[in-house]
């Protein structure tokens, strides 16, 4: 009977920890917004204590702000902290790299990573949705086992935290290329960064692998300011409504020419 409540328990707090981040993320909760307890138990069909618990993991991946008599808030995010939190994406798949580089990662393990650039390379040219759906989802999947053959538990489960948050996600932006031409020129440098990746791991080369990962995570910023430009479409990547309009002006004022110069 106890193990019975407990596994309820844990599905409770799963499905209020998933759709709290989804409805957050989606633009139903403003930044800003207090988190009232009451409404969201009635509104996810959970118990109190699996709501606190997913609203403090929420907390701690850093999409909501801890008020300091209690309660919690929906953060609002700066460009700059998007930026610091894809740089901190990058320092972490470094190290991923570089840990399986000088690990030994054998050819039947790093296989794997082969075979999704193949699909890659198979979809990134196309232009219907279907396919560009795949090639996000596999994108997804290649770093994703990337961060495994670090073989370093700490390190994955810094990097999780890292891309909950708004635009950090390696695939958060990738999402535009259908429909922006300098964003799938992007895609394209991501696709040839991920083949030498695999290719310096390969040859056990450490700091090779841990800078072509570094400058890879750094392409998602050249994709924020393509999207940037294009507010119509930024209204429809999931946590937009949590960036201040604030940090997008500043953004498109401070160097509208950054995206291009990357891309060329």
């Amino acid at each position: 009977m106890t193990a019975t409540r407990t596994k309820s328990d844990k599905t409770q707090i799963a499905r209020a920890l998933f759709t709290l981040r989804d409805q957050i993320l989606g633009g139903e909760f403003a930044a800003g917004e207090r988190m009232s307890e009451l409404p969201l138990v009635e509104r996810l069909g959970v118990s109190r204590t699996p709501l606190r618990l997913a609203l403090a993991t929420l907390e701690h991946e850093g999409l909501l702000e801890k008020l300091p008599h209690g309660g919690y808030t929906v953060r609002e995010f700066t460009q700059a902290e998007i930026a610091d939190a894809i740089e901190v994406r990058g320092v972490l798949e470094g190290s991923a790299a570089r840990f399986a580089a000088e690990r030994g990662i054998s050819r039947r393990e790093l296989q794997p990573l082969n075979d999704l650039n193949d699909q890659m390379a198979a979809v990134m040219h196309l232009s219907d949705y279907d396919s560009f759906a795949q090639y996000v989802d596999v994108n997804r999947r290649f770093h994703l086992r990337l961060l495994r053959l670090s073989r370093s538990t700490q390190l994955q489960r810094a990097w999780a935290a890292i891309v909950a948050l708004p635009f950090a996600s390696p695939s958060a932006l990738v999402l535009t290329e259908i429909e922006l031409n300098a964003s799938r020129q992007v895609v394209r440098l991501g696709h040839s960064q991920h083949v030498s990746l695999v290719e310096a791991i390969t040859l056990r080369q450490g700091t090779r692998a841990e800078s072509v990962a570094r400058e890879h995570a750094r392409i998602s910023l050249a994709n924020l300011e393509v999207v940037l430009r294009e507010r119509e479409l930024l209204k429809r990547i999931p946590g937009a409504s949590l960036v201040s309009s604030a940090g997008f002006e500043e953004a498109h004022g401070a160097d509208a020419s950054a995206p291009a110069a990357l891309i060329e």
